[in-house]
C-alpha cells in the first residue's frame, strides 16, 4: 500500500442543498415553494371563472402540486445523504477517502487516486470522466428509485467489492470515446457526451463550418457534436424534433446514428440553421470519422462559447479570430462494468 494513495468519491449537491444555498434554510425554501403553489392555485381558480377551463380538476391540481413538491426534495436528499454515509463507511480499506464536489473536478489532482467512485446521476460520471485520465471510474447509483443509472451499474452495497477489484487490477472496464475541441491558441476541452459550439445566449451564432471537404458560412443555434455515449442524450432531442416535424407532414422518421460507446466516430448536427443571402444550410449533419476533423471558425464579436456535457460554467471563449478543431480525443474514459 502506498501511503499517499487515496480513494476519490465524486459527489454533487442535491436539489435541497441547492435550495438551501439560495434561501439559507430548508424551512425558508419550503415556505417560498408553498407560496408559489398557493399563488398558482388562486390564479387558476380565477381563470376558471372567466373561461371554460376546469382549474379544480384532480389533474389540474396535481399539476400545480408538482411545481413545488418540497417533500420530494426532502426524501431525495435524505436518501442521497444516507447512502453516501453508508458508502463512506464501506470504503474504509486503509486508504484515505476524499469527497470531491462536482464543482472542484477541474482543479482536483487525481494523480494520487487508486480508485474513483462517482455517486450521483449519470451526468456526474460524464463530468468526472474528463478529468480523471486513465483511472477506472466506478459508477454507483445512490437512489435507484429516482435515477436511471445507465452509467451507474453498481449499488451502494457493491461498491466496496468493486473498489477492491480496481485496487487489485482485476476489474472489468469498458472504453468510452471522448470528443475534443482544440482552439488555435492551444486551449482544449474534452467531452464525454457532447460539445456545444455557439452563442452563450439564445441569439444566432455566425461561423464558418468545414466538414467532409466542404465549406459553408452559417447562422444557427449552434453546432452539437456527440460521442457514442452521448448519442442517446442531447443529440437524440434534435432527432425527436425533426421526427415531430416530419409526422406533421405525414412522413416517416429519419434513421438515427447508432454509435457504441467505443465507436471512434462522432455525430454532429447544426441546430436550426438559417438560410439567407449570407448563410448556407447545406452542411447540417454527419458522422465524423476518426481520421477527420470538424473545423469551425467564429464570426462572433462577443458571446461565443464552447462547453461540454451541459456544464456551461466550464467553457472556452469562441469569439472572432478563434478557430476550433473538433475530433475524437486520444484520451478515453474507462468505466468499470459488471
Amino acid at each position: 500500500m502506498q501511503s499517499h494513495s487515496i480513494i476519490a468519491v465524486v459527489t454533487r449537491e442535491t436539489r435541497l442543498q441547492g435550495l438551501k444555498a439560495r434561501w439559507a434554510t430548508a424551512s425558508n425554501a419550503a415556505f417560498r415553494m408553498k407560496q408559489a403553489v398557493e399563488h398558482e392555485r388562486s390564479r387558476r381558480r380565477a381563470q376558471a371563472k372567466t373561461t371554460s377551463a376546469n382549474a379544480t380538476s384532480a389533474e389540474s391540481l396535481a399539476a400545480v402540486d408538482a411545481f413545488a413538491d418540497h417533500d420530494e426534495y426532502l426524501e431525495e436528499d435524505a436518501a442521497y445523504q444516507s447512502n453516501l454515509s453508508v458508502l463512506q463507511r464501506d470504503l474504509e480499506l486503509g486508504y484515505p477517502v476524499v469527497n470531491i464536489d462536482r464543482t472542484l473536478l477541474a482543479t482536483f489532482d487525481f494523480g494520487r487516486c487508486i480508485a474513483v467512485v462517482v455517486v450521483g446521476q449519470d451526468g456526474l460520471v460524464a463530468n468526472a470522466a474528463k478529468y480523471v485520465g486513465d483511472l477506472p471510474i466506478i459508477g454507483v447509483n445512490p437512489d435507484p428509485q429516482r435515477i436511471d443509472g445507465v452509467l451507474l451499474p453498481f449499488a451502494i452495497h457493491e461498491a466496496r467489492r468493486i473498489v477492491q477489484q480496481v485496487v487489485r487490477g482485476q476489474a472489468r472496464t469498458r472504453q468510452v470515446t471522448l470528443a475534443q475541441a482544440e482552439l488555435n491558441d492551444g486551449q482544449k476541452l474534452l467531452a464525454f457526451n457532447d460539445l456545444f459550439i455557439g452563442c452563450r445566449s439564445h441569439a444566432s451564432a455566425r461561423y464558418t463550418l468545414e466538414a467532409d471537404g466542404r465549406f459553408e458560412e452559417q447562422s444557427s443555434s449552434g453546432v452539437l457534436v456527440s460521442t457514442g455515449a452521448g448519442s442517446t442524450g442531447w443529440l437524440s432531442s434534435v432527432y425527436n424534433m425533426v421526427d415531430g416535424v416530419l409526422r406533421t407532414q405525414g412522413r416517416e422518421p429519419i434513421p438515427r446514428p447508432a454509435l457504441a460507446w467505443e465507436d471512434r466516430r462522432l455525430a454532429w448536427v447544426v441546430r436550426e440553421p438559417f438560410l439567407s443571402k449570407q448563410s448556407q444550410a447545406g452542411l447540417v449533419a454527419g458522422l465524423l470519422p476518426e481520421s477527420e476533423e470538424l473545423v469551425i471558425g467564429s464570426q462572433l464579436p462577443t458571446g461565443g462559447v464552447i462547453f461540454s456535457d451541459g456544464v456551461e460554467a466550464d467553457f472556452l471563449e469562441f469569439n472572432s479570430g478563434t478557430i476550433a478543431r473538433v475530433f475524437a480525443a486520444s484520451q478515453r474514459a474507462h468505466l468499470v462494468v459488471r
